[in-house]
């Protein structure tokens, strides 16, 4: 097995990871297969979760290639629809019309969960404090430098530089996008009516990156810049990331408690697992969280890549689980795993 890491940065940043897994050999009536091969795309979001876990996975079992592409929730799930994969990964799971052209049924599976997190390059200590009004108010382009009043007023003391603002956003269909800009319309009507929510918006101003990498790759390469990315995009490459005031009018640093005490408060239906919360309402909440979900088909032609297929699953709700918290994302709650569990037995083979 081999995994080609870039020297400039950390395999965090990787477009596509390509790993080669086993899981025992499958067994059907009379027919043994040593070697199967999967395929799935989809968000960057989980992504270095998911390499992580395709790397525990070999280390107990020789035999099924697992292909996964970093490519964004929208061509991924484009992906699935098409049939060009046997399992797909998004952070805003399927929409009911997406699912209704899949004639082999459509199950999202919530697999684990994260914050989305501001991120900027600027010689000021991590923590900077960004009202609602202000964030907002970046991303509009109506605020456009950092020593802007209504930015140092709840940043006392601090020496904030004569330096433009560099949004980074995303420029691929994007669910970390349309949780980003689903948490922007709950917040701001004039958000909600010039842009609103989207896996993909017209920004109003700013520079575009692919991907939860390309968008850390900008901000670590442009003074004064500030984007949206996933957590662990963020710690891992030592970016610094604003506290925002929550709707409790509190300031809150993403971590990965603040983000479960957010997740708290989400209830996932039990007819399709899927829910978002896009203003929490606790005091000590971080905003911005999200479930990501892997999407696998109900029905599949080839019974043995069905249960190696379900067996990773399996093990990623329970043995995986316990890699979560260490590489920053949430681990889900026993009562979550045994929802995911539930429906996992939907997939026939």
């Amino acid at each position: 097995m081999s995994v080609q890491l870039s020297s400039k940065h950390q395999a965090y940043l990787l477009p596509v990871i390509v790993l080669s897994l086993s899981v025992a050999s499958c067994t059907i009536g009379n027919k043994n297969r040593e070697h199967i091969s999967l395929v799935g795309a989809g968000a960057s979001f989980p992504a270095p979760l998911y390499q992580r876990w395709l790397l525990d996975y070999n280390r107990k079992n020789p035999n099924v290639e697992i292909n996964y592409q970093s490519i964004g929730s929208g061509a991924g799930v484009q992906h699935f629809i098409n049939g060009t994969v046997d399992f797909a990964a998004s952070d805003v799971a399927i929409t009911k019309q997406q699912a209704a052209q899949i004639k082999r049924g459509a199950i999202a599976l919530p697999i684990t969960a994260g914050s989305i997190v501001l991120a900027y390059n600027l010689d000021v200590p991590n923590g900077l404090r960004l009202t609602r009004q202000v964030y907002k108010d970046i991303f509009l382009g109506k605020i456009t430098n950092w020593n802007n009043p209504k930015i140092a007023v709840a940043n006392p003391g601090l020496n904030l530089p004569n330096l433009p603002i560099v949004v980074v956003h995303r420029t691929d269909g994007s669910g970390t996008t349309s949780v980003m800009t689903q948490h922007l319309s709950a917040i701001s009507p004039e958000w909600k009516s010039k842009v609103g929510a989207g896996k993909a918006v017209a920004w109003p101003v700013g520079i575009g990156a692919k991907g939860n990498e390309g968008v850390t790759a900008q901000l670590q390469q442009i003074p004064g810049a500030i984007g949206y990315v996933e957590y662990v995009y963020a710690t891992r490459n030592k970016l610094s990331v604003a506290a925002l005031e929550n709707k409790s009018g509190k300031y809150i640093i993403p971590t990965p408690e603040s983000a479960a005490r957010t997740l708290e408060a989400v209830q996932l239906p039990p007819d399709n697992l899927i829910a978002f919360i896009t203003d929490p309402m606790g005091a000590q909440s971080y905003p911005i969280v999200t479930y990501t979900w892997l999407l696998t088909y109900e029905q599949y032609q080839d019974p043995v890549k069905a249960q190696a297929l379900k067996n990773f699953i399996d093990w990623a709700l329970t043995e995986g689980q316990k890699s979560s918290l260490e590489l920053g994302y949430l681990p889900l709650s026993k009562k979550v795993v045994v929802q995911v569990q539930s429906a996992v037995n939907k997939i026939a083979k």
